[in-house]
């Protein structure tokens, strides 16, 4: 598939550039709220709306902002969303918002958002920005409910809440060392199944967007 199509910026961000799976970025809500798969899902989803939004936003001035302020004015955008969010989801989902807790607000310190306006939405057109945060977002989505799910049904023996009626249980599975040993089993299989190798090297070396990052052809 052609990296520069609209298809691709969609797509890239399921498997071939999964944040969390692949990138291994977010990992303090990916390890934090996924002991249950709501937790994931709403996590996910309310990451999606600000990666969206900031994106677009993002995009559509990248013409306007000076470079010697750009992360400063990407942070203002992406907080903006982010209290946009903390706001609905209190308003309208309060037992979510109880739950995601901290975390929601710490979205905004999110690698993943702050990566994608600088390495993506900076340099993109509005369209295939807005593309490239509903697929990072939905990658990022479904890495959390996948760890959600496979957490609650081994740790509590429930699946959104439901009562499975399992003969055995595993509690730690819900504990943070249970968070540790599904994420790694996850990112082995998404590894093993993409035909992907470890990186050899950590930082800037190991990022699949490199090429792309201000921060690294500036020299960190």
């Amino acid at each position: 598939m052609d990296k520069k199509s609209n298809i691709y910026a969609l797509l890239k961000g399921f498997v071939v550039e999964n944040p969390t799976l692949v990138m291994l970025l977010g990992m303090c809500p990916t390890l934090a709220v996924t002991t249950m798969a709501s937790n994931g899902i709403g996590m996910g989803l309310a990451t999606t709306f600000v990666l969206l939004c900031s994106n677009i936003v993002i995009s559509a001035l990248r013409k306007v902002i000076p470079g010697t302020v750009r992360l400063p004015c990407f942070i203002v955008v992406i907080t903006t969303f982010v209290t946009l969010t903390d706001f609905i989801l209190k308003a309208y989902i309060p037992a979510l918002h109880s739950r995601l807790g901290i975390f929601l607000s710490l979205i905004a310190v999110n690698c993943i958002i702050l990566g994608r306006a600088e390495a993506f939405a900076s340099k993109n057109s509005l369209l295939r920005s807005a593309l490239d945060g509903l697929g990072m977002g939905l990658g990022f989505t479904c890495a959390l409910f996948a760890m959600g799910a496979v957490r609650e049904i081994l740790g509590s023996g429930q699946f959104f809440g439901i009562d499975l009626h399992l003969p055995l249980v595993f509690p730690i599975f819900v504990m943070p060392a249970g968070g540790f040993f599904t994420l790694g089993i996850i990112i082995a299989v998404v590894y093993k199944f993409t035909k992907r190798k470890p990186p050899a090297k950590v930082g800037c070396a190991a990022c699949p967007i490199a090429s792309d990052c201000i921060n690294c052809k500036e020299g960190g």
